[in-house]
């Protein structure tokens, strides 16, 4: 008798969650959301243009060219003017119609005053044996931190290449020792 009565209990469970499952899906949407859903502006998407293609102008900044292109250089010149002034732009560096002056040449003194001596080096890739490629993309792998095989395979395929830059002169031998013993070219700068 308790069992039956455990199993129509479960039925009677079993039947209400059947029956509100029923009403949900049964049940009409009100009008109102229906014809808020209906209503709703629906955006389109706008296709950017190919990357050879010119991309579209406003007809605001087409005029705007079309009027400015016009101008006689004086009205140029107060167009400009009164653009920095408005929008507190500083005046911009005038290059030199000529281009730039030809060097002075050196003082005897200057000459005397012993150079700089060069603290800092790159070093760079500049081309691989094809027979070694995989030691070498290895090898870069290992040299440059954060690099995985497929960086490390793109970066030794566009050589010539910046191995490091700003290394000390002992640093920069040491890492043309271990380029070059895997089939690489490489040129300290």
């Amino acid at each position: 008798m308790m069992q039956e009565s455990r199993l129509l209990a479960r039925s009677f469970q079993k039947l209400k969650y059947w029956r509100n499952i029923s009403k949900c899906v049964a049940s009409p949407r009100p009008q109102a959301a229906v014809a808020e859903s209906v209503a709703a502006p629906v955006e389109k998407l706008v296709v950017p243009p190919p990357s050879n293609e010119d991309k579209p102008v406003s007809p605001k900044i087409e005029k705007l060219v079309t009027e400015i292109s016009q101008l006689n250089l004086i009205e140029v010149s107060e167009l400009s003017g009164l653009l920095k002034k408005r929008l507190n732009l500083p005046d911009a560096p005038v290059m030199p119609v000529g281009g730039f002056a030809a060097p002075v040449a050196k003082d005897d003194e200057e000459e005397a005053a012993p150079q700089k001596v060069k603290s800092v080096f790159t070093v760079k890739l500049t081309k691989f044996d094809e027979k070694q490629k995989v030691a070498l993309i290895k090898e870069i792998k290992n040299l440059l931190e954060g690099m995985n095989l497929v960086q490390a395979k793109k970066f030794v395929e566009s050589a010539p290449t910046v191995v490091r830059s700003e290394v000390p002169k002992d640093e920069a031998d040491k890492l043309k020792a271990a380029i070059e013993k895997v089939g690489g070219t490489v040129e300290i700068e």
